[in-house]
Formats: structure tokens, C-alpha cells, sequence
């Protein structure tokens, strides 16, 4: 639906309520003494024993795979002309490809909180990442796992948690995975910063495991197997999530992977690729760039063992398999952003794409936000089909809800729509738009706008004014509403090179107030923490 001045957002923003799909009534056929049985009287008419077993289908499991820090045009089915993708490629093929998903936030804990709680991650007081203030994600905050798990779902979660110290302390005493309602967790407080091989920080249900031998995405993929092979209860429908590190820097995947990308074809396609228009490293660090294309081919390699193993326990057919990942790509330190005062030389690996967009992690500019999403559910959605409907994060929630049958929590206000439609090839509707919010953080502030909101194909830019020398972070944060703006047309420049604030002021002034009235909403709700510790 194309805007038209004058038109009212709320016409645009409209509430659809989307109806859960009606049961299908079984038929009984009474046997009545001396008259044969005749099973074929209707079409779809399921003989007794048939009737037994499936009068009430089995609810779906659900399985979430986050990659950390993949642009959306990392992938061969996103048309990178470089990185082979063959599992994840052939993935795609099987389900929906998402043109328009979006992470919740534009990096790792707020995007981590959104996904989880179907919530602005502001709301939860995450504006930067775990640990930064204080912060968390609290009790009080609902997941996905303990709705799930409240409707009699068994789950599990793998991988980087970065919401939460893990680690036993004295002082510290944060709620972990299994207090946000998974009944068994394998994870890593935050990166694996001196890995990705043999990481020494994985912590199973509460206890430090130790070194483990192999890379993170490998060692993810050997813990799930497990799980779903030998530890779950079989009886249940399932949660399981598994958070990778890749391919977050540092990156060092095996050679096998890393050789193929060391050759004179790939160093004359990568002068094509789009660095998101944000200025990368004066220095040659090309030698670098097999590395980065070498660990998406690892983390493919991943993926396709745990699709194996849901292949072989016959678990295909009644699990939503959804594939993305936290916020756009990586890039590696420049001057603006470390105002010649520092260097992080593992970053000089990040090679990642956002495509055609503008930006990359942490900016609110598209390529920070817009991210690969892929959705495999056989027998539900089409193969081979693809959806350029908006899908954000925080929809899983609700998505998943409608999905089990269960009612999405009360106790929060929740950010997301119902996304099934658009996994179907279908239109979805929004009550709000949703925001995309810079990370509040000294290196970050000054160098990009604070907000991004979507408006059919328009996305709005906003700018806080000027914070002063002696006002810190967060009061400047917790007291600003944007006053500059810059517009966008995404339909035709995906690079946001052509602001159109001025040339349509008047859609300007007809959507802004929707970003100031949802920011103030979303703003006032999140916590002060250096006000709770």
C-alpha cells in the first residue's frame, strides 16, 4: 500500500486480527449391525484406527538459529558472488526467503532481548550491552521459552546468551536461561573472544564445563544433536535455540574452509562488494577477507549437521526451522568511530555485507537492521517462495504463539505482529511501526542518527539534538526526542543516498509523530539502572 499525502496513519497502522486456524472435525461412522462400512462416503473421511492417531495433530516444535554479525548479503541465496552457502542455500529452497527481516536492535543484547521477549529492547533497559550499567534481562521480562514452556513445550538453549553474567559470583546474580525458562542450557556469557576454537567458557545448566575441543558453531551443533537425539523428552513438542558466535570476530576457521577463498578470482569480486557506505581501515587488510568468507562456509557446514540431525529423528515435517541473525555486519575500526585513539586488530577480519544497504552494525541505517531470514516448515510454507513483507525480531513471539496455540503474555506490552501471513506469502499489518534505536554508547552517538522507522516503502530517520559536555549518556538519552529527520525511499534507493525530507515535507510531518509518540512510549518504560544498582 502505497502512502498518499493527507492519508491518516492510523489507516495505514491498522489492527488486523488474524484468526487461528479452525481444527478440522473428525467424522464418526457408527457401525450399525448387518450394513457394511462404507470409509469412502465423504472425501477426507479417516477410518477408525486412522482416527485414533491423528484427531489431534501434535503442536509444532520450534527451532531458532542466530548467527552473530551476518550481513544480509552474506549468503549465496542473498546473491554474494563469493561465499559458498550450498546447506543454507538449499535451505532456502525449502522454505520462504525473507527480503525484508530485521533484527530488533542493531547490536548483539538488544537485538538478543527483542527476539526473546517479542519487546523493544529499550523497554527491557538493554540500550547498549549486557553488563554496560548494570544491565540485564530481568524477571520480570516474559521469553519465548518460558510461553512455550507454559504450554507444555520442552526447551533448550545453545550458544551466546549475552543478556546475563553466567558465571557464579557472589555479587553478581543475574537471571540465566534457565530462570528465563529453559529447562536445559549450554551457553556462553558473550563472545568467544579468545576462540573460536576449544572455548573455555561454556557453562551447562549452571556448571562450568571447561575446554572444549573444536570450533563454537561445531561445538553448538555436537550439544544440539545430543539433545535432541538423547536428552529431550520425546513425548513433548520442543523449543531449541542456538546462538553462534559466528562470524563475530575474532575469526579462525579451519584451513579447509579459509584456503578456498585465497585466490586471485576472489580478490577481483570483492572490490564489488558494498561496505554499507561506512569508511573501513586506510591499511591493507585484504589478506584478512578468506577468513571472514571461510567462517560463513564453516557455520553452513554447521547448520547443515543439525539439519541432518532433525532429518533423522523425522522431526522435518512438524518443525518451523527459522535461520538469522542478530543485526547487520561487522566492520572494522575507523577513525571516526575510534577518534584515532584506538585500534581492535580482530576486527580487521570482518569481511561481511549488507548488500546494497546503507550502514552496518550498530547504525540505524538499513544494512545495521536488515538481516538474512529464512523459514522452513514443510507442509505449511510453500518451497521455494519468497516474501518482501516486513518482519522484525520481535514478531517471533506472537508468530510462535499463534503457531502453538497459546496465548502471547499479558504482564508486558509486546512490539511484534503476527508474521505467519508473511511466511505464507501473504500481506501482515501493524498496529505501530516499529524502531530501530542507535546503541547508547560514547563511541556511537555522535557518528549516526538514533532512530529509524519504517513506514510502508519510506524509512525515517531521527536525530537527537546535540548532547551537552557536562549532561551524561543517559540523561541526554532518557530526556531527547529526535528534531532533525532525514526520508528515505527504500523502493528505489536502497542506499539511502537521496534524503527526501525536504522535497516531502508534508509525509514528513504526517509520520513523524508516530516515531515520537511510540519512542516516548518505549523510552519511559526502560529502566535508569545506575538508578537500581
Amino acid at each position: 500500500m502505497k502512502v498518499l499525502i493527507g492519508e491518516s496513519p492510523s489507516k495505514v497502522y491498522r489492527i488486523t486480527v488474524m484468526q487461528n486456524p479452525h481444527k478440522l472435525m473428525m467424522k464418526r461412522i457408527k457401525l450399525i449391525s448387518g450394513i457394511f462400512l462404507c470409509a469412502t462416503v465423504l472425501m477426507g473421511c479417516k477410518s477408525k484406527n486412522e482416527h485414533t492417531s491423528t484427531e489431534k495433530a501434535s503442536k509444532p516444535n520450534i527451532i531458532i538459529y542466530l548467527t552473530d554479525d551476518m550481513g544480509y548479503g552474506d549468503l549465496g541465496c542473498y546473491g554474494n558472488p563469493i561465499i559458498q552457502t550450498p546447506a543454507i542455500d538449499k535451505f532456502a529452497s525449502e522454505g520462504v526467503l525473507l527480503t525484508d527481516c530485521h533484527s530488533a536492535g542493531t547490536v548483539c543484547s538488544p537485538s538478543r532481548a527483542g527476539l526473546l521477549t517479542g519487546r523493544h529492547p529499550y523497554r527491557s533497559g538493554i540500550y547498549y550491552l549486557q553488563g554496560y550499567r548494570g544491565a540485564h534481562l530481568r524477571d520480570s521480562e516474559t521469553t519465548i521459552a518460558e510461553m512455550l514452556k507454559s504450554g507444555g513445550y520442552e526447551t533448550a538453549f545453545m550458544g551466546k546468551w549475552h543478556l546475563s553474567k553466567l558465571e557464579k559470583s557472589e555479587k553478581i546474580k543475574e537471571p540465566h536461561p534457565g530462570d528465563q525458562g529453559f529447562d536445559y542450557w549450554f551457553a556462553s556469557t558473550h563472545n568467544a573472544y579468545e576462540g573460536p576454537k576449544n572455548f573455555t567458557k561454556f557453562i551447562r545448566n549452571g556448571d562450568a564445563v571447561g575446554e572444549v575441543d573444536g570450533w563454537y558453531c561445531d561445538v553448538l551443533t555436537k550439544e544440539a544433536t545430543d539433545w535432541l537425539t538423547n536428552k529431550r523428552d520425546k513425548n513433548k513438542p520442543f523449543l531449541l535455540i542456538v546462538s553462534t558466535h559466528e562470524p563475530h570476530a575474532p575469526l579462525s576457521p579451519p584451513e579447509e574452509y579459509s584456503e578456498k577463498y585465497n585466490n586471485s578470482t576472489v580478490d577481483s569480486l570483492e572490490h564489488a562488494i558494498n561496505y554499507g557506505g561506512i569508511a573501513r581501515t586506510e591499511y591493507d587488510i585484504s589478506q584478512n577477507k578468506k577468513e571472514y568468507y571461510g567462517t560463513i562456509s564453516q557455520l553452513d557446514n554447521a547448520f547443515a549437521n543439525l539439519m541432518k540431525t532433525v532429518d533423522q529423528e523425522n522431526l522435518k515435517d512438524n518443525t518451523m526451522v527459522i535461520f538469522t541473525s542478530d543485526n547487520g555486519p561487522e566492520h572494522p575500526v575507523n577513525l571516526e568511530e575510534s577518534k584515532g585513539e584506538w585500534e581492535a586488530p580482530t576486527r580487521d577480519f570482518c569481511f561481511g555485507t549488507p548488500g546494497n544497504f546503507r550502514g552496518m552494525k550498530r547504525y540505524p541505517y538499513e544494512g545495521g537492521h536488515r538481516v538474512p531470514g529464512i523459514v522452513r516448515f514443510p507442509g505449511k510454507i510453500s518451497a521455494g517462495t519468497t516474501s518482501d513483507e516486513l518482519v522484525v525480531a520481535t514478531d517471533f513471539m506472537i508468530t510462535i504463539a499463534t503457531l502453538a496455540e497459546l496465548e502471547t503474555p499479558k504482564n508486558n506490552i509486546l512490539d511484534g505482529t503476527d508474521a505467519l501471513p508473511a511466511f505464507l506469502g501473504k500481506k501482515t499489518a501493524r498496529n505501530k511501526p516499529y524502531l530501530w534505536v542507535f546503541p547508547t554508547h560514547e563511541d556511537t552517538y555522535f557518528r549516526m542518527p538514533h532512530m529509524a522507522m519504517r513506514y510502508n516503502d519510506y524509512t525515517l530517520l531521527g536525530w537527537f539534538p546535540e548532547k551537552l559536555e557536562n549532561e551524561t549518556l543517559m540523561d541526554w538519552m532518557k530526556s531527547s526526542v529526535p528534531v532533525k529527520f532525514e526520508l528515505y525511499d527504500l523502493s528505489n534507493d536502497p542506499e539511502q543516498r537521496n534524503d527526501l525530507a525536504s522535497i516531502k515535507p508534508q509525509l514528513v510531518d504526517m509520520i513523524r509523530p508516530l516515531m515520537l509518540k511510540q519512542w516516548i512510549e518505549i523510552r519511559d518504560e526502560g529502566p535508569i539502572w545506575e538508578n537500581m544498582n
